[in-house]
């Protein structure tokens, strides 16, 4: 059940920082690839500034959602 839940909040993550950083989705695996990367990227930036989130949906959707647009903030100066 863990697995399906970190892939759900991972593809929600990514849909949510295509979003807010390019103004649409990437589709699907791009997505959830976004996420997932993206939630490793959020996890380790809240730790290392301190915010807690605990371990509730929502705190690891913000984290996860943080992260991509992050992740996603990054790849644009990487592809200029």
């Amino acid at each position: 059940m863990n697995f399906f839940l970190f892939i759900l909040i991972g593809f929600v993550a990514g849909f949510l920082g295509g979003k807010l950083v390019r103004g649409g989705g990437f589709g699907l695996v791009i997505n959830l690839m976004v996420g997932i990367v993206g939630s490793l990227i959020g996890g380790w930036l809240f730790d290392v500034f301190g915010i807690g989130t605990g371990s509730s949906l929502i705190g690891s959707l913000i984290t996860a959602t943080v992260g991509a647009v992050v992740f996603l903030w990054i790849l644009s100066f990487i592809k200029k």
